[in-house]
């Protein structure tokens, strides 16, 4: 596994220093939620190292962005603050700076594309900022943002990409030393890289920490940035949150120089770790958020005997997609399970295949029969029957008591 190069004087020459981000947390301390830093017994017997989460979807907006977009705030002069801001996003930031500019009295325009879901529109709107709707990307958001600016003399306040927002991004970490001095490697997600930079400038302070950055598989921009790599970068990701096709020029920077190593997450481990963080630890945490546990749980090799801190960095998922996640999750792990058995079409034979479910303690959730649409004779007939078990061995015993009774059946499989 290759590492990231470093060079022995560049921590002197990098435009985000410790003392910036100490004075970004004396700055905004007062202004936000100090989350706590929590071991998680549990996920420390499942991987095998002492996890540390950082609950940062305990925010107010739900998110950590709160934090670089305050600080950013906090120090425009008073004529910067009276003509306002102006950034472009779909997502945390949009929230963050709007609440924080309404309660500073800062006038707050975000610029969305028009493709934003109204649920975001309505909530940025309902912290107290100007929505306008641009563009079809974030891309085409920002350059009508940067124009917007330079029209009406508003400041931008880029997601990840300043200086300052970096470094109030960074006063997460600043907060999990000192609850949890023990940390000796950090797991941060990579989107754009705002977080990792400010947070890397943190524990690159402090004697024989490692820091891990994680992207999702589908979105390796800053992997293929740092490491000359060309992966693909599209595609539908849980983890929208981090889904940057460009990463910042000054984060990029940072993370050459302060960060280990990146690692790609697969999507069923973004699934896997969003499920296992509510039914742990009962906490909803959107895909962006879980990185950081998802790459923990997919390299546990990699972590074992390290006393690893993990960053959930934001709680706003939709629900219908928290939902469908998780009944993902029971059907990967065999609780729930839809079977499709060929069946003679005859009376009494859906009957004898609910008898072996009655037998076997499975309990039947919905029937679907297909008569027309199969390949089988046309006395022959498919019946699909979603059910729930207790684990993959009820399952499995399930399975092969219709097999004892003549019954052929295979399992649905998920993607």
């Amino acid at each position: 596994m290759a590492t990231l190069t470093k060079s022995a004087a560049a921590d002197d020459v990098l435009p985000v220093s410790l003392d910036d981000v100490r004075a970004a947390h004396g700055r905004i301390a007062g202004s936000i939620v100090r989350t706590p830093t929590l071991i998680s017994r549990t996920l420390g017997q499942l991987t095998g190292a002492t996890v540390y989460l950082k609950f940062e979807n305990l925010q107010f907006t739900a998110a950590y962005k709160e934090r670089g977009a305050l600080n950013k705030l906090c120090q425009l002069d008073a004529g910067a603050q009276a003509r306002g801001v102006i950034a472009a996003s779909a997502g945390n930031h949009a929230q963050g700076l709007a609440y924080h500019g309404a309660r500073l009295g800062i006038p707050v325009t975000i610029v969305m594309p028009r493709t934003t879901p109204n649920v975001k529109v309505s909530q940025t709107e309902g912290h107290g900022a100007s929505v306008i709707l641009h563009g079809e990307n974030v891309d085409e958001s920002l350059a009508h943002a940067r124009q917007l600016a330079s029209e009406r003399g508003l400041t931008i306040v880029h997601p990840f990409n300043d200086e300052q927002v970096i470094a109030g991004q960074g006063t997460v970490a600043i907060e999990m030393f000192e609850d949890a001095p023990d940390i000796d490697t950090l797991i941060v997600p990579i989107g754009g890289g705002g977080l990792i930079s400010g947070c890397a400038t943190v524990a690159k302070a402090r004697e024989g920490v490692e820091v891990i950055g994680v992207e999702a598989e589908l979105y390796p921009s800053m992997y293929n940035r740092i490491k000359g790599a060309s992966l693909p970068c599209h595609g539908d990701t849980l983890a929208e949150g981090i889904a940057v096709k460009e990463p910042g020029s000054i984060t990029a920077g940072i993370i050459a120089e302060r960060v280990d190593d990146i690692l790609l997450v697969p999507e069923r481990d973004l699934e896997r770790a969003v499920s296992m963080l509510l039914q742990i630890e009962k906490t909803v945490v959107e895909g962006a958020g879980a990185a950081g546990l998802a790459a923990l749980l997919g390299n546990p090799g990699r972590f074992a005997g390290k006393t690893v801190g993990i960053i959930l960095c934001g709680g706003n998922i939709d629900p219908r997609l928290l939902a469908n996640v998780l009944l993902r999750d029971l059907a990967r792990s065999g609780r729930l399970a839809r079977l499709r058995i060929k069946l003679q079409d005859r009376p009494g034979a859906l009957y004898h295949v609910a008898r072996i479910f009655d037998q076997e303690q499975v309990n039947i959730i919905e029937v679907y029969h297909q008569r027309v649409f199969s390949t089988l004779p046309a006395k022959g007939l498919i019946t699909d029957i979603e059910c729930e078990t207790r684990d993959a061995v009820h399952l499995a015993r399930l399975m092969s008591a219709l097999e004892h009774e003549g019954y052929e059946a295979s399992p649905v499989e998920l993607a």
